[in-house]
């Protein structure tokens, strides 16, 4: 088979001699209130928040009122890119950059105060979000009180000055200063740091850089240790591989491949078999962040329009339901078509003039609704359906549920051979409702046509 490939296929075979008890007792548990971080969100999908310019305040109290819209769109996890006061030394722009924290316990005062900030933490728990907080480990910005108190706690050059990284040439962090987080005492200060916030009651870290090469992995084997007995945790990683120390990981070359799909440099196939190798090494069970879009590829890339075109919403829901699990950059629901601002005030637009939120919702509740969509133990693998290197046709399968996906990810149109007689027979489109025959006549897509085919939507 072209897809997914053999050693994927016996693993599955594996799983299925399975005996029916012990499926059931496992369905049981994935759907079971007792579940931990991160196997309780398995069905969840993660909404990225951008306070500064998610309303024209930027300020806590003004996201708030977005809270009923977003429990409507049905995300479950609220990720707040960073909210510490900024760093003034070296400041980039006018208001600076997220990652230039100048205090770890402290509140950006252009967002409110840390009442403010309690305020929409209770109010989000009440209604039955979890909120995590984007975190900075690898830097500081240039004024951190460490670095006069604690000048021990950072990396310096040869000439003994406190660095910062650079990334590439025109990727410098100038406005920060790099942290030695190989000095037992850093860490521990970091640490602390941290649970202050898990003390108020917040739900989990998004780390960013977080697995970088200045990032020993004995952090987060400390901050584990010292922080997951007081709260069940979620931890997630800006890495593009499984760590096996936190719950998740950026699947980040998935959305480059899809760029190259969608110029018509790469291929369905393409995306499938790099859904086969990151399964091979990283684990079948592992949780990764899937997207189309994040605040870096909105800045500095471009927008999901200017990235994947007229593909954009056949990418959407391959990223829905072929693998990982699923996150939305805040405004990317109401079609967000401009670069935002990274170090200015640029509110975005939520009048939604294409209509999309509707679309996201589906999305949503499509994965939500369906344990074969879910990450990790509890979703089924992806297996392949067809044989069309345009098209990526595949079925996911727990025991009760089963979805099949037939994604046309080109610009031309398609006709795709179903080649497994096993999902044969009579379905409504899960987006349309349009009746569709799954047998071995070909199937003709549309450019970029996407179709999601469920249980609940099988016809007799």
């Amino acid at each position: 088979m072209k897809k997914f490939s053999f050693y994927i296929l016996l693993l599955l075979l594996a799983i299925g001699c399975k005996a029916p008890e012990e499926e059931k007792k496992e369905m049981v548990t994935a759907s079971s209130e007792e579940l931990t971080f991160p196997e309780k969100i398995a069905g969840s999908t993660i909404y990225e928040v951008n306070i500064r310019q998610y309303t024209p305040e930027g300020t806590f109290n003004a996201f708030s009122e977005h809270l009923p819209r977003l429990k409507e769109l049905g995300v479950d996890v609220l990720w707040l890119m960073p909210i510490h006061p900024i760093s003034e030394t070296n400041r980039k722009g006018t208001l600076g950059s997220y990652y230039a924290p100048k205090d770890y316990k402290g509140v950006n005062p252009e967002f409110g105060t840390i009442d403010d900030f309690n305020a929409l933490l209770k109010k989000a728990h009440d209604m039955g979000f979890y909120l995590i907080l984007d975190w900075v480990p690898n830097h500081t910005g240039r004024d951190h009180k460490w670095i006069e108190e604690h000048p021990d706690f950072y990396i310096r050059d040869k000439e003994g000055n406190i660095t910062y990284e650079s990334m590439s040439p025109t990727d410098v962090w100038w406005d920060t200063a790099l942290l030695n987080n190989y000095n037992p005492e850093t860490r521990k200060a970091m640490i602390d740091a941290m649970r202050y916030w898990v003390e108020l009651g917040i739900d989990g870290f998004r780390l960013d850089h977080g697995c970088g090469d200045k990032i020993p992995l004995y952090l987060w084997e400390e901050a584990r240790a010292a922080l997951d007995p007081i709260k069940d945790l979620f931890w997630l990683a800006e890495c593009g591989h499984e760590t096996f120390i936190l719950d998740g990981s950026y699947a980040d070359e998935f959305e480059t491949k899809m760029r190259e799909v969608a110029k018509g440099e790469g291929t369905a196939d393409d995306l499938s078999h790099w859904i086969d190798q990151d399964m091979f090494k990283n684990g079948r069970t592992s949780f990764r962040m899937t997207y189309t879009s994040n605040h870096d590829l909105n800045s500095w890339n471009g927008t999901t329009f200017e990235r994947l075109g007229e593909g954009y919403q056949a990418f959407a829901t391959m990223v829905f339901t072929a693998y990982g699990f699923p996150m939305i950059l805040g405004g990317q629901e109401v079609g967000l078509s401009k670069r935002l601002e990274f170090f200015e005030k640029d509110s975005i637009d939520w009048t939604d003039p294409m209509g999309l939120q509707p679309f996201y919702t589906s999305l949503v509740r499509l994965k939500k609704e369906n344990p074969a969509l879910w990450t990790g133990d509890a979703g089924g693998f992806p297996v392949a359906i067809e044989d069309n290197e345009h098209v990526m046709g595949f079925v996911r399968e727990v025991e009760g549920n089963r979805v099949i996906g037939v994604i046309n990810l080109s610009a031309q149109n398609q006709a795709v051979e179903i080649t497994n007689e096993n999902v044969y027979g009579n379905y409504s489109d899960y987006f349309t409702g349009k009746a569709f025959k799954i047998n071995k006549q070909p199937m003709e897509l549309a450019p970029w046509q996407f179709l999601v085919f469920t249980e609940s939507n099988l016809k007799e």
